[in-house]
């Protein structure tokens, strides 16, 4: 995929988690959440050809990140989004919480954007 491809997936999939909120389906938010800040991290990673092919990798993106941009609120943010990915499998999450989260995500996002533009 290409960088552009990543940062179009990211926002499309934050507002389908938004929509499976609205519509009362917290776990499916919270994957779309998960799947949107990843896509995103993998964005600037492809952009500045570093590995994103698992999880550990785009921590580590995350956190080269917070060194180069000096942005520290993006290690905590993609925590968020990988506490929602978690959601997902264990469901203990409530509705705020996720809608919490997910406003987190797009945070996230709004931080990364400008890195690959």
């Amino acid at each position: 995929m290409t960088t552009q491809t990543y940062q179009a997936a990211a926002w499309e999939l934050l507002a389908q988690g938004v929509d499976e909120l609205a519509a009362g389906d917290a776990r499916q938010a919270s994957e779309k959440g998960w799947d949107a800040a990843a896509q995103m991290v993998k964005a600037v990673a492809q952009q500045r050809g570093w590995t994103h092919t698992n999880h550990g990798a785009l921590f580590a993106t995350a956190s080269r990140l917070v060194r180069e941009a000096g942005i520290q609120e993006i290690e905590p943010l993609f925590g968020a989004a990988s506490a929602l990915h978690v959601n997902f499998y264990e469901n203990w999450m409530s509705s705020q919480y996720v809608e919490d989260e997910l406003a987190k995500v797009r945070r996230l996002l709004e931080l990364l954007q400008p890195m690959i533009e």
